[in-house]
């Protein structure tokens, strides 16, 4: 495969894990869709400006555009990966004693979802004065109906800004377990915008890891919701 067919394919998956068709990525990235495609079919030969443009409009950066972590082209978000009812996909515990929030996500998100859970992470958080609480978040399971990870899209990235604005940030801090590098990019893109990122730790690896380090960080030795290591 040479290097425009790559990078193509590379474009192609990004896109189409986070959910988005190639007229919203033309939109969000200022580029003519004709030429998006144009891209994935690798006839372009991408000057470093519009790369750049890409990179940003899937919020990673351009080094990962070119890392090694791949995925598969099924475009994400589609009705098969919302079968299961989300509140079968959403667990949240709260220990009051060591003062930490934690929750699971299982599956994709929708807006609605988000707008759910800031309220009711809010209600539990706000008995907290500012700066006690710690959030813990699993996102490990956040996966189509494929099995394979899949990141916010569009929608969600945008109120999660506005659910981190309203919970997290009144938080000591926030450990987030990743599904991927490319979560952690998405994460660290929408902690930015949202004004935490100071506060905000993405983790990815090996659940062992991943799970001791946020352990350490949050200075436990287990979780009610994660407490398994594998």
């Amino acid at each position: 495969m040479d290097i425009k067919s790559g990078f193509g394919k590379r474009v192609k998956e990004l896109r189409a894990r986070s959910g988005i068709s190639q007229e919203l990525l033309a939109d969000r990235a200022g580029l003519d869709r004709t030429y998006i495609s144009g891209i994935e079919r690798g006839e372009r030969n991408v000057s470093i400006v519009n790369i750049e443009k890409v990179a940003v409009a899937l919020n990673v950066s351009i080094e990962y555009l070119f890392s090694s972590e791949r995925f598969s082209t099924n475009l994400a978000y589609l009705k098969k990966d919302f079968e299961v009812p989300f509140l079968d996909r959403f667990k949240y515990h709260l220990d009051s004693s060591k003062k930490i929030l934690t929750f699971q996500v299982n599956g994709l998100l929708t807006g609605e979802n988000v707008d759910f859970m800031s309220k009711t992470l809010f209600g539990l958080s706000s008995i907290f004065n500012e700066g006690e609480l710690s959030i813990f978040v699993d996102h490990r399971e956040m996966k189509t109906a494929d099995g394979e990870p899949v990141v916010y899209s569009p929608e969600v990235a945008e109120k999660a800004v506005a659910f981190q604005q309203n919970v997290i940030a009144y938080s000591k801090q926030a450990v987030v377990l990743c599904n991927s590098e490319f979560m952690v990019q998405q994460m660290n893109f929408v902690t930015t915008m949202s004004g935490i990122r100071d506060k905000a730790i993405h983790l990815y690896g090996k659940d062992r890891d991943m799970i001791g380090e946020a352990y350490e960080l949050l200075d436990v030795n287990g979780n009610a919701l994660i407490n398994s290591i594998n």
